[in-house]
């Protein structure tokens, strides 16, 4: 390329650079002039406010002039002193837009958690003007803070019904739903939120909650598990992953959400002591019993009258005690079963006895039907062993007397752990039952050992 040529085309390149860079600077020191315009524009409308203010306290339009500045930059102090002010002149001036200075002071009220004002001062524009999208927001909110659910319902929708897409208003409805129990609308309005804000921790438990309430427990459970981890909802969600699994019987990893539940640092006391307690429950599912009183002590050390705390440790350490109590009440069936065939054939010396039915009921009592001998008499005998330490009603030995007819077996024998009622006892006075309660199975049990 010949050397004039390259002269030139670096001299165009030069220009090019140079009107880039002034064209830069340029437009530098447009925005940064702007901004100091703009601050400078602000300092003088305050000042000449100010200046109004000074030989006028009432000029209502420079009071509203401060107060839209400061409410615009979110100094909300200022902001509510200032709009206070206008609200009581607005009374005798007619100048002043009342319903728009007495929403500002609310809303500024509310950001500085003022609850009360701001809840009277948005009540008070309302009744000026009640569609406004800003006024039934946030008076929904403060209704459903102050527990007034159906109200916050019926606020929230109205706000709804001015911005349908907006996420703060289907957060509040859906959770106001869930409280009155509307739990299928609940889950409509909490889906779409958590879809939109997935890190909304609070509204995905209420979420679970509404499906669990639907008897969708599977995509409950997947929640909960899910929210386990997190240091807030972490403890409660837990609680309610664990309830789930045992209703379903998964003892084991109903153990493992409790445990979870109850490593966080920070937890409600209310939940704490019912994950201990449905923990303990847990564990003597598993017959863990020592683990059990472990979790039942500590509740006991921080509220004795948690519901039946105090009985379930006294009956616990009882069970630990004690191999065939522990097997007669919360051993697998077949091990109950069996406990009960060893215990039928000491009831007579000197005999033989054989079994002929055993019939079991949902795992509350056994009915074994025995054909007895012995040297002076033989005869059908029928034995119910009952699974429990409460008391035993006229109801339960009235349809062991049908049994009896029904099996044509010559005498009865009613064994509990816990004891009968006089109605009950009263009932097999003039008929061949015999009642054995609690004091007396433990005599049977030291013949087995």
């Amino acid at each position: 390329m010949p050397f004039p040529v390259v002269i030139a085309l670096l001299a165009v390149a030069i220009v090019l650079l140079a009107a880039i860079y002034f064209a830069t600077v340029g437009k530098r020191n447009s925005g940064s002039s702007g901004g100091k315009r703009k601050q400078k524009d602000r300092n003088t409308t305050l000042r000449d406010a100010n200046r109004r203010l000074a030989s006028n306290p009432r000029d209502h339009e420079a009071l509203r002039t401060i107060a839209d500045i400061y409410y615009d930059e979110e100094t909300w102090d200022k902001a509510m002193k200032t709009y206070g002010i206008l609200m009581n002149l607005a009374a005798s001036n007619t100048e002043i837009e009342e319903w728009e200075v007495t929403a500002r002071y609310g809303m500024a009220a509310l950001r500085l958690k003022n609850v009360e004002e701001a809840y009277k001062s948005l009540m008070v524009a309302r009744t000026m003007k009640d569609d406004s999208f800003e006024i039934n927001y946030n008076l929904g909110y403060l209704e459903y803070r102050r527990g007034n659910i159906e109200r916050a319902v019926q606020l929230l929708r109205h706000a709804q019904e001015a911005q349908p897409e907006n996420v703060a208003t289907r957060r509040y409805l859906g959770r106001a739903l869930h409280k009155l129990k509307r739990y299928r609308d609940a889950a409509r309005h909490l889906k779409q939120v958590v879809d939109l804000e997935p890190e909304d921790k609070e509204s995905l438990f209420f979420l679970a909650q509404s499906y669990q309430e639907l008897g969708q427990n599977e995509q409950a459970l997947a929640i909960f598990t899910h929210l386990r981890p997190d240091p807030t909802m972490g403890p409660h969600a837990a609680l309610f992953a664990g309830s789930i699994r045992m209703g379903k019987r998964e003892v084991d990893k109903a153990i493992l959400d409790f445990e979870l539940g109850l490593r966080h640092e920070k937890i409600r006391e209310d939940v704490q002591l019912e994950l201990r307690y449905r923990l303990a429950n847990a564990y003597m599912k598993q017959q863990e019993i020592g683990k059990a009183l472990n979790q039942l002590a500590e509740i006991h050390r921080v509220n004795p009258g948690y519901k039946d705390v105090a009985a379930q440790i006294a009956r616990n350490k009882e069970l630990h005690g004690n191999t065939h109590l522990k097997t007669y009440l919360i051993a697998p069936g077949s091990e109950f079963v069996t406990l009960c065939r060893r215990m039928v054939m000491t009831f007579y010396k000197n005999s033989k006895v054989k079994i002929v039915d055993v019939q079991v009921q949902k795992n509350e009592y056994a009915d074994i039907l025995t054909e007895v001998e012995t040297a002076k008499w033989e005869d059908v005998i029928l034995f119910r062993f009952i699974r429990g330490t409460g008391q035993v009603g006229e109801l339960v030995v009235r349809e062991l007397n049908s049994r009896l007819k029904e099996t044509r077996a010559g005498r009865g024998y009613c064994v509990t752990a816990g004891t009968f009622s006089e109605t009950a006892t009263h009932f097999v006075e003039a008929r061949l039952i015999d009642l054995l309660d609690k004091d007396q199975l433990l005599k049977i049990f030291q013949r087995l050992d």
